[in-house]
């Protein structure tokens, strides 16, 4: 009996050690393509959101002049205009009505301590590394816009082609047209980054958005 006994332990040792079939986990054919890619270094695609300046307009109308660099880069809006030249982008603001939200936000009430001022735009860059065709970084920039934001929040881009990574510069408002404030976390520039890749990808550009370490 006590060998008996014996063997069953021995027994619930390795059955507590395995995972039955119910128990299995298998991986999604994204998170398959997902491990490929970074298997074989896909190019990582980069997100980043510029701090300063956004809530100020005098800061935004200076922002969009550099992103067009004073009328020598075009401009692209979120209805399909093309705006090139000296005044290109000069009428954005007002089209916008950002001096109304800038109005509505600063009343006689003092703010709460700590507490910054809400933005009038967010500041974008979507860059990938030297190498990647400019022209694609730009579609795939475009097409995620329109996915994201078509409709809903007013933006203007602008390709960069003056460093060896090529990059677009966005200008996104941060109200919607239905009066929606948008906020950007840490798991809001994951799924960008993710459908930017994905845009890449769709235009022909090897591109991969690897999840960052850790919780969050």
């Amino acid at each position: 009996m006590p060998m008996s006994s014996e063997l069953d332990m021995r027994f619930d040792l390795f059955s507590y050690g395995r995972r039955g079939p119910e128990h299995q986990d298998h991986l999604s054919p994204a998170e398959v393509a997902q491990i490929a890619r970074t298997a074989h270094r896909a190019p990582e695609v980069m997100v980043k959101v510029l701090n300063r300046g956004a809530t100020d307009l005098g800061a935004v109308r200076r922002h969009r002049n550099y992103i067009g660099r004073k009328g020598e880069v075009e401009l692209e809006t979120d209805d399909g205009r093309s705006l090139v030249g000296p005044d290109a982008g000069g009428d954005l603001p007002e089209d916008w009505n950002l001096e109304l939200e800038q109005g509505g936000s600063r009343t006689d009430i003092p703010a709460e301590a700590g507490k910054p001022e809400p933005r009038l735009v967010h500041k974008l860059v979507f860059s990938m590394p030297a190498g990647t065709p400019p022209d694609r970084v730009l579609a795939a920039t475009r097409n995620f816009m329109r996915e994201e934001f078509a409709l809903q929040h007013r933006y203007v881009l602008a390709l960069h082609t003056d460093e060896l990574h090529p990059h677009v510069h966005v200008v996104l408002k941060a109200v919607s047209e239905q009066g929606r404030r948008l906020h950007i976390r840490k798991a809001t520039l994951r799924e960008w980054r993710e459908g930017f890749a994905r845009h890449l990808r769709a235009v022909g550009v090897e591109a991969n958005a690897t999840p960052p370490p850790g919780p969050g």
